[in-house]
């Protein structure tokens, strides 16, 4: 597993520094407290730059942290000191461009609050137990909305394409009863 880029944490933070959705793997912050602190000094350090085109890779604490800055959200993805900066900052790009997708380019703290269930299961697409699984954001969001949809049963909570696939399979159905 050494070749294998790990990922210790993906942070989504506020403009103050607040959590919005974050997820650790890594043992190196064992208690509240600990991720709390890291947190709030990875945003403060981070707070002067703005990485709006693209990510940004700052070295802190031991640890390779790439952020990007979307509206009032703040993406953070940390990496140990041996990892290679493209790979991580691949792995924001990708999941900050697929929420940016999934929320159709109108990321702020109120929509992720809004629907942190996406927000999460890209996390889960991106990333699982620190290994980075994907980082095309379109795939990403692809998969994500599919994970929504499976339990969906109105037109509703369906994207389009998909409601009209539905409608012309209850259509086929009824003509051939």
């Amino acid at each position: 597993m050494a070749s294998c880029p790990c990922v210790k944490n993906i942070l989504v933070l506020d403009s103050e520094g607040k959590r919005v959705a974050v997820k650790y793997y890594s043992e190196e912050w064992p208690s509240l407290p600990s991720k709390l602190a890291f947190e709030k000094s990875v945003s403060s350090k981070t707070q002067k730059t703005l990485a709006t085109k693209e990510a940004e890779v700052v070295m802190f604490d031991g640890h390779i942290v790439v952020y990007k800055v979307i509206k009032d959200l703040h993406f953070y993805v940390t990496g140990g000191e041996e990892e290679n900066e493209l790979i991580l900052a691949s792995v924001v790009e990708g999941f900050s461009d697929a929420v940016d997708l999934l929320l159709r380019k109108n990321v702020d703290k109120r929509t992720a609050l809004e629907n942190l269930d996406l927000i999460f299961l890209c996390i889960d697409e991106v990333v699982d137990g620190g290994i980075v699984l994907e980082t095309d954001a379109s795939v990403i969001a692809e998969k994500v909305s599919g994970h929504g949809l499976e339990g969906a049963g109105s037109f509703a909570e369906q994207t389009l394409s998909q409601a009209l696939a539905t409608a012309r399979d209850h259509f086929v159905r009824s003509l051939l009863n």
